[in-house]
């Protein structure tokens, strides 16, 4: 799909839409538990229909009413004499976090996904596996795997991706005996972590720390609740950066007191516009790219802990440098770290790449309503966020969609 943004100032105030991230998590406390859940304020974005789809799969009944899911748990320990299909599309969060789920009742479990999600690194599961002489069998499109996960110490490096940490700790309550869960430091993107412990209690799981140590004691059950999704800051800090090319837009629906890193975003978009550098995003990965349009609107800056951007729904880092390039903006990425140069924006003379990312989508479009220009591929924010396009229409943006990319 191609979009077309006219150059414009926006006005108004916009809702938050529901945290994706958290969603993911309540959906799986809610599919393990032993009873009826109920979490409200969903957004269905294709990540997290995937997690539902997972979850369908596993054995969970769910029914969706409005924005409200009402799900039955399964005991995902229990054989179904099927090997279970789990359809993950491109979601790295619902592959990682079902897969030591998958690795519970024995049987066969087949995770699928897009070419590019199946090049993603697996590697701290397969390690596990490989060592508790479990099925792991990766192919161009799907995950297969098979045996039973052992408690025991698990020891994971902490300048990964924090979602192996995340699954196993959904996990290792469902096993008989005690683990440890001994994360080696640096830890990077322990909000999302924590955000996790949090989820899990909301479903009476209980997790100790000690340092860099998560205790999980064995032989736990899920319960059953009735739980909402809070308002996403990481789909938020678009429209907060909007702020910063002209336009008066007002956020509501946040919560104060959140566990989600991301929302460190107002102090960054500050240090940028300040020139108070080196930004270092190595807990708050995901705002990469909006918080590099935020630089090249005021006059540079220089960025650290970047290394993860590679990993993600594209290289983000290498892709935002040859899309401000469009602009007229150089930006520089090194192995770590990465440096938008200051310059003044222009409006592209070709078509932006959305690089199947929707998160270059969002942020490229905050940079369209001062210079105007198109973007091939703006379906990307159907991953997290469908109606982003809509919220800005509502906010004065003149958006058109032309179908197909040209």
């Amino acid at each position: 799909m191609r979009i077309e943004i006219k150059p414009s100032a926006l006005r108004g105030t916009v809702t938050a839409p529901p945290s994706k991230s958290m969603a993911h998590r309540l959906l799986i406390g809610a599919g393990l538990s032993e009873g009826e859940s109920i979490v409200r304020r969903l957004a269905f974005s294709e990540d997290v229909k995937a997690t539902i789809d997972c979850l369908r799969a596993l054995g969970a009944v769910i029914k969706l009413d409005g924005d409200t899911a009402f799900i039955k748990g399964v005991d995902v320990r229990k054989a179904i004499g099927t090997a279970a299909v789990l359809r993950c599309n491109e979601c790295g969060s619902t592959l990682r976090f079902f897969t030591p789920l998958c690795m519970l009742s024995g049987e066969a479990r087949v995770l699928t996904g897009s070419p590019y999600l199946m090049t993603r690194p697996m590697d701290v599961y397969e390690r596990i596996a490989r060592d508790q002489g479990i099925r792991f069998e990766k192919a161009s499109d799907h995950l297969t795997v098979q045996g039973t996960l052992n408690s025991g110490v698990y020891e994971v490096a902490g300048n990964i991706s924090s979602q192996f940490i995340s699954g196993l700790l959904f996990t290792l309550p469902l096993l008989d005996g005690d683990s440890e869960l001994r994360i080696l430091p640096p830890v990077e993107s322990k909000p999302y972590i924590d955000m996790t412990v949090a989820a899990l209690k909301e479903f009476g799981v209980s997790v100790d720390q000690s340092d860099h140590t998560y205790l999980v004691k064995g032989g736990q059950h899920y319960r059953p609740a009735d739980v909402t999704v809070e308002g996403d800051y990481s789909n938020a800090a678009f429209f907060e950066a909007l702020n910063y090319a002209g336009s008066s837009v007002k956020l509501d629906g946040l919560r104060e007191n959140t566990l989600q890193g991301d929302s460190v975003y107002k102090i960054l978009f500050k240090n940028i516009k300040n020139g108070i550098d080196p930004i270092d995003i190595a807990d708050c990965p995901d705002l990469g790219p909006v918080l590099f349009v935020v630089a090249a609107l005021c006059g540079g800056a220089r960025f650290t802990g970047t290394r993860r951007l590679r990993i993600k729904e594209s290289d983000r880092a290498d892709a935002m440098r040859q899309e401000l390039e469009k602009f007229g903006i150089y930006m520089e990425v090194g192995e770590n770290e990465a440096i938008v140069h200051g310059g003044t924006l222009r409006q592209p003379t070709e078509a932006l790449s959305a690089h199947g990312d929707h998160r270059i989508v969002m942020a490229l479009s905050v940079l369209l309503t001062v210079t105007g220009g198109v973007i091939d591929g703006a379906q990307a924010v159907n991953k997290s966020f469908p109606d982003f396009f809509e919220k800005m229409q509502n906010l004065g943006a003149e958006v058109q969609t032309h179908g197909m990319d040209q």
